[in-house]
């Protein structure tokens, strides 16, 4: 991603913040696995968002109209004894010619520079809970700077979340972003469609697993979006199994959901197909209603909806869906009401997604449910989950089925960017078969 577009969200960043204020933003703490490993270092989303800085221990500071630079990056000097251990760093120059800062300087300042920074600024802005040891020192900065008050200091009089600020600009993707989440997406279907051919009884679930990230490992992707779920038969029912350790029995379904991680940027799929490629009525049913639920979910996303009615279209048909098979009783409106659907389908209808799977922005704004902007970016995912129990026919026993999918908003509607990996059952079949 070109450093222009950093520059980008940095001048919004900056227009937002306006005069008086200073916005600190922290990169994510390395992590140490048998006290001696480093695991690979994944930098702070939001961190990332606003500098493209890959590296540990540095330290963003941005204030508007400071007449020396308004983008401070803080960072670990070269080092040629340890570059020779653990790779190239950018070092002060890097910091500002690959990576736009107005000035950087060694981490190993912040505590001689960045008080005195915050001295003239009345508002600070700062993401508090992510990171102990640096709410730690922020709050030694602010405390310092009250100490000096006798002395003419004005510390910041106000603290406000920088988290909330960003997540409203990073909720609205620009065409750079999509394309990115674009890219993520086209190398999880492939993955996905390499589980499906390889599928068959007798396999177990990690079996399918290390397709997927074969998959992405050749597609360029180091690591996953989160580790995947493969559950076959009743493990489905499990919402967020990631045990992926049993067998895959001839005539059950394994649900799979996994996504690609890219350049920072994230893709989720969900797919759920029968293991030895043949969907029984009773798994056709479910998968059908699934599939009707989702149509008709998508067929509510639109600039200007509300995300709730996104939600609100697939439990309709979902409730439905169950009372025609028998799955409930009584009446729709009643049964929705009540949220009697929520034994079968107990969770919403998606989130946000970009950098982060579940991506920052808030659903409602102002106790109003949010509506949805070109640019916006979200799964649809319903779901149906029968566990076997004393009042439900064992013919529904342990049918799990998700079926989720990367959506748009656009000027015009919406576009599905997952669209090419086989969704009905028709299809399933088919590219099971080999057709």
């Amino acid at each position: 991603m070109d450093k222009s577009e950093f520059k980008r969200r940095r001048q919004k960043l900056i227009d937002i913040l306006g005069k008086e204020s200073i916005a600190i933003l922290p990169a994510a703490p390395e992590k140490i696995r048998n006290r001696d490993v480093h695991y690979p270092y994944h930098q702070d989303s939001y961190f990332y968002y606003l500098t493209g800085f890959p590296e540990p221990e540095a330290l963003a500071v941005i204030v508007p109209h400071r007449e020396q630079g308004q983008y401070l990056l803080f960072c670990r000097e070269k080092d040629l004894e340890k570059e020779t251990w653990h790779g190239n760093r950018a070092g002060l120059e890097g910091a500002c010619e690959i990576y736009g800062a107005d000035d950087a300087f060694p981490i190993t300042d912040i505590d001689d520079i960045v008080p005195g920074i915050m001295e003239s600024c009345r508002r600070l802005y700062y993401p508090m809970g992510y990171y102990q040891d640096f709410d730690e020192k922020m709050m030694e900065w602010v405390n310092q700077l009250r100490g000096y008050v006798r002395k003419g200091v004005v510390p910041p009089h106000e603290i406000v979340a920088l988290d909330y600020v960003l997540d409203e600009m990073r909720l609205r993707k620009t065409e750079v972003e999509v394309d990115a989440i674009r890219a993520a997406a086209k190398i999880i279907i492939h993955a996905h469609k390499r589980a499906m051919q390889y599928c068959r009884p007798g396999l177990y679930e990690y079996e399918l697993e290390a397709e997927i990230v074969h998959e992405l490992l050749r597609s360029g992707c180091r690591s996953p979006a989160f580790p995947a779920i493969v559950a076959g038969g009743k493990n489905a029912c499990t919402l967020h199994y990631i045990e992926n350790d049993n067998v895959l029995n001839d005539g059950e379904l394994v649900l799979i959901d996994a996504g690609a991680e890219l350049n920072h940027y994230a893709s989720d799929i969900t797919r759920t197909f029968p293991i030895n490629g043949h969907f029984t009525d009773e798994q056709k049913a479910i998968y059908e209603l699934v599939l009707k639920a989702q149509r008709a979910a998508l067929n509510k996303i639109y600039p200007g909806n509300k995300w709730i009615e996104v939600y609100q279209a697939a439990i309709k048909v979902v409730t439905q869906g169950l009372l025609e098979l028998g799955l409930l009783m009584g009446k729709l409106e009643p049964l929705i009401e009540e949220e009697a659907y929520k034994r079968f389908y107990m969770h919403r209808i998606g989130h946000w997604l970009g950098m982060d799977v579940h991506d920052g922005g808030n659903y409602k704004v102002d106790e109003t449910w949010r509506d949805l902007e070109p640019g916006m970016v979200l799964t649809v995912e319903p779901g149906i989950y029968i566990s076997a129990a004393d009042d439900i026919s064992d013919k529904w026993w342990n049918i799990g089925i998700r079926i989720e999918d990367d959506i748009l908003v656009t000027k015009g509607g919406h576009e599905v960017l997952t669209a090419d990996l086989p969704k009905t059952v028709a299809e399933i079949e088919a590219f099971m078969a080999g057709e």
